[in-house]
């Protein structure tokens, strides 16, 4: 270790409204609010696709937001808070009444996704969701911001990849192909059309929250999945294995998600460097690959303000089973990194000062030279390789784990960075096993470590599902996988540029 130093990185700051700032997302909102933008919606008008009863269930909860919630009895003072109220934090109302309702038929749903050939089954569910939001579009020009998909606990039980029915309440098959006849059909194609239709269920994920948002991600239109229990957990059986959070956290962390996906800006990071974007890679291998077009690959640009753009690149043979890598040709790592920097451009009016591409594995010399054949020649352009490892391990003395930001810098390329540990601010390590840290390389292009660093811990802070302390990995990293199983979720095709909220 001749030659290595360890380093604290300072805990980021937020930027809230009124200028304010503060290390803890809830600190922030409970005492400023989120900061001012044009972009903040002038009051949350969500839409509902569900049952009867789910609008019901929704209704309710959200009369129960809008005063204040008791923080939960049990938990240290530093990780548990009161909720306010939803206006309270947001400055703006939150009607009771949905915007929209599209109903499903509860009875239905039930038979459907109880069905023996599970990816009919799932199919089939997600069909009554995405027929009655088209009906709506259809029939309706008023649209709302967000659309809250709520679904019954039974659909989340067996609409998952390793679900089983009970054979006592599973609903016979209707003839499908069956999986592996199917599977024959996508790779060799049939002179049927009606068996090449009946075979394109096959080529769906068996996810329902994942299949759901890739069949409605042309629409356009933002989709929250929310579960019954989420809302109403009174509804949760005796016998079931959820930990269920506390009425205030589900209300931070929901409405949190909520505001974000209907347009507004929660947080931000404060003190931060002018025109510099964040680029995360992510790769998801076609499990139903026809020839050697094996992999699809996109790209996430993330903004310091958490405005995120994803961008679905070309399905080719990117996977390599020899080194176990994925790497795009030259042509298309010019066309996807183009697709960037004009998004960047239509943003700002100009080109980034530094492009940051953040990645899992190493990046080829064809690849990069397409990356850097379309970055303008005043941005500076740097790969960095982030992975999660259990090589190295750092104690401190007592009883506490390490701080969270401590970083042991290996060279001028290579550095460990602990994004989770014991933090100050919750007195408390959010873990249960000694922290792992991340390891951050420098692959490509040139780049101060602990400025690389600090960009990677404030990231973490960018996540608006929850209003939570942090993640433990950088937002560029954090949704990479999610992002990979919605746009591989069904038939890989072309899909435009949307703004990151629609995915999450």
């Amino acid at each position: 270790m001749k030659g290595w130093r360890l380093v604290h990185i300072d805990e980021p700051q937020l930027a809230f409204g009124f200028g304010q700032k503060a290390e803890h997302p809830k600190d922030g909102l409970f005492l400023f609010g989120p900061p001012a933008s044009n972009q903040n919606p002038a009051r949350m008008d969500i839409g509902i696709i569900g049952t009867t009863r789910a609008a019901a269930i929704y209704e309710s909860w959200v009369q129960s937001i809008q005063t204040t919630i008791a923080e939960p009895e049990k938990g240290k003072p530093e990780n548990k808070m009161m909720w306010p109220g939803f206006q309270a934090i947001f400055g703006i109302p939150w009607p009771a009444k949905p915007f929209a309702f599209c109903q499903i038929d509860g009875t239905e749903l039930s038979r459907r996704i109880r069905g023996a050939d599970r990816h009919e089954a799932i199919y089939k569910a997600v069909d009554l969701y995405e027929e009655a939001l088209r009906r709506y579009m259809r029939e309706e020009e008023a649209r709302p911001q967000l659309w809250y998909a709520i679904v019954p606990e039974e659909v989340f039980r067996y609409g998952r990849p390793q679900s089983s029915v009970p054979r006592d309440i599973r609903e016979p098959a209707k003839g499908g192909l069956g999986k592996r006849v199917a599977q024959r059909i996508l790779r060799e194609g049939s002179l049927f059309p009606e068996e090449v239709e009946a075979a394109a269920i096959y080529e769906y994920e068996l996810n329902f929250h994942n299949q759901l948002k890739a069949r409605l991600l042309e629409t356009k239109q933002v989709i929250q999945v929310v579960r019954e229990t989420t809302l109403a957990p009174l509804l949760v059986e005796e016998d079931s294995r959820r930990s269920l959070q506390d009425p205030a956290s589900v209300a931070w962390n929901l409405a949190t998600t909520s505001f974000y996906k209907s347009g507004g800006r929660p947080w931000r990071i404060a003190d931060v460097r002018e025109d510099v974007c964040y680029v995360g890679l992510v790769y998801k291998r076609i499990e139903n690959a026809k020839g050697r077009d094996n992999a699809c690959c996109g790209a996430q640009m993330f903004l310091s303000s958490g405005d995120g753009v994803v961008f679905k690149g070309a399905v080719g043979p990117w996977y390599s089973q020899t080194n176990d890598q994925f790497q795009l040709s030259r042509e298309k790592a010019a066309e996807l990194m183009d697709m960037v920097v004009k998004a960047y451009h239509e943003m700002h009016g100009r080109p980034p000062a530094e492009l940051f591409i953040h990645g899992q594995a190493a990046f080829g010399d064809d690849e990069w030279a397409g990356f850097s054949s379309t970055v303008p020649e005043g941005t500076k352009l740097v790969g960095v390789r982030i992975k999660r490892q259990t090589e190295i391990k750092l104690f401190r003395f007592g009883d506490r784990p390490v701080l969270r930001g401590t970083a042991m810098i290996a060279g001028t390329r290579k550095a460990y960075l602990w994004s989770a540990g014991f933090t100050p601010r919750l007195n408390t390590y959010p873990g249960r096993e000694v922290p792992n840290p991340l390891t951050v390389d420098i692959v490509r292009g040139e780049a101060d470590m602990e400025l690389v660093l600090a960009d990677l811990l404030a990231l973490t802070k960018l996540n608006f599902n929850n209003a939570g302390f942090s993640d433990g990995l950088p937002v560029t990293l954090r949704f990479a996988d999610l992002v990979g199983e919605i746009l591989t979720a069904g038939p890989t095709d072309n899909t435009p540029p949307l703004p990151f909220k629609y995915y999450i």
